[in-house]
């Protein structure tokens, strides 16, 4: 009808062209179209005849009712992305991201998103690879009835995950594991950001600041490698680390359901031979920047620096005690006994012990106490004091 009207007025020369075109917020162009479809065919010449026409590119129905079938038997409650990277990968699947996920919510096998929250400022990620890492855990029931913690060590820069461990529980051991592991794959990094759990930070008062000149024994460790490292004061401060867990609890324990594992030692491997390359494959990206701010390690005893160290005084019987232990002191020729020597006990991620008066070691011992039959079986020069040589 509003055509109709546009068209008398423009017969009757009261509307010119563009006019009328504006009248009906189309182009000069198209209402052109429409007058010859018009005067040739009249109102039902406008009518757009791809509406009652089905689409040469539609998906046949038995493709569509196939692929609904294989999300409910096999993959039912797992995110579009992840199930559609295993469509493509483990079913030979054809179809883009976008028509999987139509379909799916179409069939009520999926909920629709949320409505996208208040714009915010994205904070860019770090220049180059090694310039800031993340660590955290997440305690989350991974496989039925068991919860585990998963400890999480990320590059800043390009999402990558450098180390992926199960555990009972998170703590100082586990969070030298992860420090570990990248250490002896990619070298020395400048940074790590962490929350302020008890094993990371000495918090003197609840929910206050950290205290940076009270480092605990992880803190610690870092400082005699010349990495610096940071407090996180709220979840959105560590964003990235909190949506990859996000990603990991929604994937992880389907994957390990799928593969049949239970057991802590068979998912660990899983991680590392299967999950964490596939993982880096799909979300890590370059950085903003070429090249790399990691530092090869020279010959450093990471054992020597991924320790806990205590300081404890010689007793009268050239033993120290230590916990519930007594490491005894063997004779030496380096002086007659060292009775009243302050001496540092290293306790060592294999929990083995050693006992280090300056620089020299005196004796190592089995996480039990006993005395090894080589007491100072490395090169009896540590333990590490100081940075290690970034400069």
């Amino acid at each position: 009808m509003r055509f109709e009207e546009a068209y008398d007025n423009y017969q009757d020369k009261r509307l010119s062209q563009g006019e009328a075109a504006r009248l009906l917020g189309i182009s000069d162009r198209t209402f052109r179209r429409y007058l010859n479809r018009y005067e040739e065919e009249g109102l039902d010449g406008l009518a757009d005849k791809r509406l009652n026409e089905i689409s040469h590119r539609r998906a046949p129905v038995d493709e569509v009712v196939q692929l609904e079938t294989l999300y409910r038997d096999g993959y039912d409650g797992w995110n579009v992305r992840h199930f559609h990277r295993w469509y493509r990968t483990r079913h030979q699947g054809t179809r883009s991201y976008t028509w999987v996920k139509n379909h799916l919510q179409k069939a009520g096998l999926v909920d629709r998103g949320r409505k996208r929250g208040p714009h915010r400022k994205k904070r860019l990620p770090a220049a180059l690879p090694g310039m800031l890492l993340h660590q955290d855990g997440s305690t989350h029931q991974w496989v039925p009835d068991r919860y585990w913690d998963l400890i999480v060590t990320m590059d800043d820069a390009t999402n990558e995950h450098y180390s992926m461990r199960f555990v009972e529980e998170e703590g100082t051991w586990s969070s030298f594991l992860g420090v570990r592991d990248v250490l002896e794959t990619r070298g020395l990094f400048c940074s790590l950001y962490m929350d302020r759990g008890s094993h990371y930070w000495h918090t003197p008062e609840a929910g206050g600041k950290v205290d940076k000149q009270n480092p605990t024994q992880f803190g610690a460790a870092l400082g005699r490698l010349g990495i610096e490292w940071f407090a996180a004061y709220s979840p959105q401060a560590r964003g990235r680390s909190e949506r990859a867990f996000g990603t990991h609890q929604g994937r992880l324990p389907r994957e390990l359901a799928l593969a049949g594992i239970t057991e802590m030692e068979e998912a660990n491997r899983y991680l590392q031979e299967t999950y964490r390359e596939a993982f880096n494959e799909e979300f890590a990206h370059p950085a903003r920047e070429p090249g790399s701010a990691f530092l090869p390690l020279k010959e450093t005893n990471l054992d020597e620096y991924l320790c806990e160290r205590h300081e404890r005084v010689v007793g009268k019987d050239n033993t120290v005690q230590f916990e519930k232990l007594h490491l005894q002191i063997p004779a030496d020729t380096h002086r007659y006994h060292y009775v009243k020597t302050r001496v540092k006990v290293l306790r060592h991620m294999d929990r083995s012990l050693s006992v280090y008066h300056g620089p020299r070691c005196l004796a190592r011992y089995t996480a039990s106490g006993e005395l090894e039959t080589d007491p100072c079986k490395t090169s009896g020069v540590g333990p590490a004091r100081g940075r290690t040589d970034r400069a």
